[in-house]
């Protein structure tokens, strides 16, 4: 979240930033509730003052023999606690009203994102690969893992519902190849520790990385338990670190797979076809904590990561930069990166790779120390190294060959048992 310092010191900047990122937020109302807060809070403490000075002197009254005069002053000094008590009150309750505001405001965009007014605006900043060409009518990803029985999307809905595929045969064992894939490049190349979290987590971790309560519809909740089956490994792993200070002299990088839930609320209307948009997916997910003046440097080297993972698979990709509107909530800066699906002729979203600035550190509460010893927030990033339903969708799709079978990428091929093709 923002510093309400901040906000404080520079409304301007920040009604900017929200008006850039196509947000609204009631910045004008937020700073009234902070000026009430802290007057409140200096007259409390002036009164506190007053009471002990009243105190003294109810002592001196009463060794002086001047009990009706004690008397009065105790009376005042029990009206000044009871307006002070008051006060606390009233300080709590601006608290929880500050608190809910600020906790529903975006992160600022960084000085470097470039402006926009929507997704179209997103620049392309580089690409690698070419589309493949055939020589034959391309499929879409849907009809060839029906042919070599891959997924099975009906009997997915049946046991649960919509958007619950059941992977089956060689079409399961791609998806423990890629997991497997991705953990050893990550592990024995990137420096990353791999992780094995909980695949459910609190409220308060939810809050830590801006998932509540802006998103609580688009997530599912065990509500016996009060726990959320989590949308992204982002939440565990960035919390693991809440409300401790960390050493961050070099950057701590980890890595985990996890299974991913989300109610997809908003996302009425889209195309939701094959493995397009699923309610659950497997995805590896990359968590650095850095401190602030690595952090920009961190985010390149980061979304290079990513990018390893689809180059060795030899898939045609691209790296966009989000504009101020198509910015993730907590994000301060994002690249996204795109595979090209020739069966749908679309381009596909696998990986985000964010730098969130110190936004999630102040939520979760995470530090480091500076050169002096001294406690400051640090920043966290993160990014998907990646995501599997839609890079399953590109591989297929890319492999595919005319007699219906689909060539495995050579880095795979040791993940398969030698297996050089679907079929």
């Amino acid at each position: 979240m923002l510093d309400i310092k901040f906000i404080r010191e520079n409304p301007a900047i920040v009604k900017n930033a929200l008006k850039n990122r196509n947000a609204e937020a009631d910045v004008d109302g937020l700073l009234e509730l902070d000026r009430l807060r802290r007057a409140a809070i200096t007259e409390s403490e002036g009164l506190k003052t007053e009471r002990n000075t009243a105190s003294k002197t109810i002592g001196g009254l009463m060794k002086e023999g001047k009990k009706d005069e004690a008397e009065a002053a105790k009376e005042e000094v029990r009206l000044i606690g009871d307006r002070i008590a008051a006060l606390d009150d009233q300080v709590r309750e601006l608290d929880e009203k500050i608190s809910h505001i600020i906790l529903y405001i975006p992160n600022l965009p960084a000085e470097t994102v470039p402006v926009g007014a929507s997704e179209e605006d997103n620049p392309v900043l580089r690409s690698f690969g070419e589309k493949k060409e055939f020589d034959f009518e391309v499929k879409p990803h849907w009809d060839i893992t029906e042919e070599l029985k891959l997924v099975d999307f009906e009997r997915g809905a049946k046991i649960t519902g919509s958007g619950f595929p059941v992977y089956t045969g060689q079409g399961a064992r791609l998806q423990r190849a890629l997991i497997s894939y991705m953990l050893d490049l990550h592990t024995t190349e990137h420096g990353y520790t791999e992780v094995e979290p909980p695949f459910v987590c609190n409220a308060s971790a939810m809050t830590g990385t801006g998932q509540l309560p802006k998103f609580s519809e688009d997530m599912y909740y065990i509500d016996t338990d009060e726990l959320y089956p989590i949308p992204t490994a982002e939440v565990p792993l960035t919390n693991l670190y809440g409300d401790e200070i960390i050493d961050a002299d070099e950057p701590v990088k980890l890595a985990a797979y996890t299974p991913c839930f989300r109610r997809e609320a908003g996302a009425a209307g889209r195309d939701n076809r094959g493995l397009l948009r699923l309610h659950q997916f497997d995805k590896v997910e990359m968590v650095n904590f850095v401190k602030p003046e690595q952090s920009a440097a961190q985010h390149e080297i980061l979304v290079g990561e990513a990018e390893k993972v689809l180059q060795l698979l030899g898939l045609h990709y691209r790296v966009i930069e989000l504009c101020t509107a198509d910015l993730g909530f907590s994000a301060a800066k994002c690249y996204d990166i795109e595979l090209w699906a020739p069966g749908v002729e679309r381009w596909l979203e696998v990986s985000s790779v964010s730098n969130f600035g110190d936004y999630q550190a102040r939520r979760a509460r995470i530090r480091c120390r500076d050169e002096n010893g001294k406690a400051q927030l640090l920043h966290t990033l993160n990014g998907s190294g990646v995501a599997l339903p839609r890079l399953v969708v590109a591989i297929i799709e890319n492999y595919q060959n005319a007699d219906g079978t689909v060539t495995i990428p050579e880095v795979l091929r040791p993940y398969m048992g030698g297996l050089e093709k679907m079929g």
